[in-house]
């Protein structure tokens, strides 16, 4: 697939494939991603109601041989890379929305920050923030 997407397609890919990236679409990931979009300005233009559509389109790219691959040219064709640094935080966003940070999902972030040359201490302050944003608060009696 060589069509080119929107910038802001390519920021909701991102959030996919770390959503995904565990293996598992969670519904806290989910309803990050929609509460992401419908409320940042980088998102202020955007057919809300073409984010489904959108998730569908990356899950069937990411379902072919070489899928990864595939996404990661297409966000890289589509971003400015005055955005690179956004993608890879709402990345992190929706990796911290359900409390757990699994090795698939730290490996996507490793790869984002390669391909889209992010800094190692800028990458640690992005996640360091999402990690603060998505805190919970400790169970009564802990």
């Amino acid at each position: 697939m060589n069509s080119v997407i929107s910038s802001q397609t390519a920021l909701i890919y991102v959030m996919v494939v770390a959503a995904v990236a565990d293996g598992e679409l969670k519904s806290s990931e989910t309803k990050t991603i929609a509460e992401i979009v419908n409320t940042l300005p980088i998102f202020h233009h955007c057919d809300h109601h073409k984010v489904n559509l959108v998730t569908g389109d990356c899950a069937a790219l990411l379902d072919q041989d070489d899928g990864i691959d595939a996404v990661i040219g297409l966000i890289k064709q589509a971003l400015p890379k005055n955005l690179y640094e956004t993608a890879y935080a709402l990345a992190c966003d929706v990796i911290a929305a359900d409390g757990a940070v699994e090795q698939a999902e730290l490996q996507w972030l490793a790869l984002l920050q390669t391909e889209l040359h992010i800094i190692d201490l800028h990458a640690a302050a992005i996640a360091r923030g999402s990690r603060a944003r998505y805190m919970r608060m400790p169970a009564v009696g802990d």
